[in-house]
C-alpha cells in the first residue's frame, strides 16, 4: 500500500486520479464530544463530472447540501455509513472512523479495483488502498465522500437538536464549545455524548 506522501514531488502537488473504478473516502466527526463518526465512499462518474468539489471544511452550509444532493445524484455510486457512540467508547476514536470507513466502502454497490482513503491511517479493506494526507483537498473522488459525510452527520445534529435542545446541537454540531461546555456541566451528558471524551469525563466526574 502507498501513501501519498511516498509520491514523487512533481506528482504530490498534483490532484491525483489513478485508474480504474476508484473509491474515495473521508469522515466526519472524529473531534466532536457527542454523536457517531461518519464515513462516506464515492466513486465518480467521469462521463457525469461535478463542477465544485473541495475539501467539505472549505465550503459554506448551503454549498455542501446543494453538492450533497448533486453528488447522490451523479455518482456512479456512494455510500455512508456509521461508528456509533457505543462504538467509539468502546474502540477508541481511531478505530471506530476506521471501522465507519471500512462499512462505507462495503456498502458501496460497486466494488472499486482500489480506494483512496483522506489522512495518514487505512481501514481495513478487501482491495488496494492508498492514504492520502489532504486527500480532501487534492482528489475529486475524496472530495465528495468528505461532503457526504459532513452534510450526514451535520443533519443527525439538527435532528438530534429536537430531542435534546438544551445541548443546542444545531449549532455546535457536536463540537466542545463554551456553549456546549456550559449545557454539559448544566444537564450532565446525555446518551449521545462520548464519555470516553476527555471533556466529558471531567463533568461526569
Amino acid at each position: 500500500m502507498r501513501s501519498r506522501n511516498s509520491l514523487p514531488p512533481e506528482q504530490a502537488s498534483l490532484p491525483w486520479h489513478p485508474p480504474g473504478l476508484v473509491a474515495g473516502v473521508d469522515e466526519a466527526g472524529r473531534g466532536p464530544l457527542a454523536g457517531p463518526v461518519v464515513a462516506a465512499a464515492v466513486i465518480l462518474d467521469d462521463l457525469n463530472p461535478i463542477a465544485g468539489l473541495a475539501d467539505s471544511k472549505k465550503l459554506t452550509a448551503a454549498r455542501r447540501e446543494a453538492l450533497f444532493d448533486e453528488i447522490r445524484a451523479k455518482a456512479l455510486c456512494c455510500s455512508i455509513a456509521e461508528a456509533s457512540v457505543e462504538e467509539i467508547d468502546r474502540l477508541n476514536i481511531l478505530q471506530a472512523t476506521l471501522l465507519a470507513m471500512r462499512r462505507a466502502v462495503m456498502g458501496l454497490r460497486l466494488k472499486p479495483v482500489r480506494a483512496v482513503v483522506d489522512g495518514n491511517r487505512l481501514p481495513l479493506l478487501d482491495m488496494p488502498a492508498d492514504a492520502i494526507v489532504n486527500g480532501d483537498a487534492l482528489v475529486p473522488a475524496i472530495s465528495a465522500a468528505s461532503i457526504l459525510a459532513k452534510v450526514h452527520r451535520d443533519r443527525w445534529c439538527v435532528q438530534i437538536d429536537e430531542h435534546f435542545p438544551q445541548y443546542g446541537f444545531a449549532g455546535h454540531k457536536g463540537y466542545g464549545t463554551a456553549v456546549h461546555m456550559a449545557a454539559l456541566r448544566e444537564h450532565g451528558a446525555c446518551v449521545h455524548h462520548r464519555r470516553t471524551f476527555a471533556p466529558v469525563a471531567r463533568v461526569l466526574g
